[in-house]
């Protein structure tokens, strides 16, 4: 029997190519694939060879949720991602003009939380001493 891992996380999205370009930036990660998808809506999968980011829109305007992931059955919270360089990635993040916080040093490893341009909350982290 193989080890079960998280292939993919699929998130909606103001305008999937605008994150691609986003997480290609952050992590070094690539487009894997691109086109139409659910709904008449276009989906982008972002990421590396194990897994990915499905960044995806529908055809039509949807309004982003006001209310806390956290106090909602069914919210997406964060999506975490381990790096090898915490502070490098943290840089590029801050360059294009996201602020950080909730930075925690503790066992297993560090890390800080961020929000994207469409609300959706990422927990970077790093297990490298």
């Amino acid at each position: 029997m193989s080890t079960p891992f998280l292939e993919h996380v699929n998130v909606t999205v103001s305008d999937p190519e605008a994150t691609a370009k986003r997480l290609e930036t952050w992590f070094g990660w690539k487009v894997r694939w691109k086109g139409a998808a659910k709904d008449g809506g276009t989906t982008y999968h972002i990421g590396n060879e194990t897994s990915y980011v499905a960044a995806y829109t529908p055809a039509h305007t949807t309004e982003a949720v006001k209310e806390s992931s956290y106090s909602r059955h069914g919210g997406l919270n964060h999506i975490a991602v381990v790096v090898d360089d915490l502070d490098a990635t943290e840089e590029r993040i801050k360059a294009g003009g996201y602020k950080t916080h909730n930075h925690g040093d503790y066992e297993p490893g560090r890390r800080f939380y961020f929000d994207d341009d469409d609300g959706i909350e990422f927990e970077i982290v790093s297990y490298s001493s």
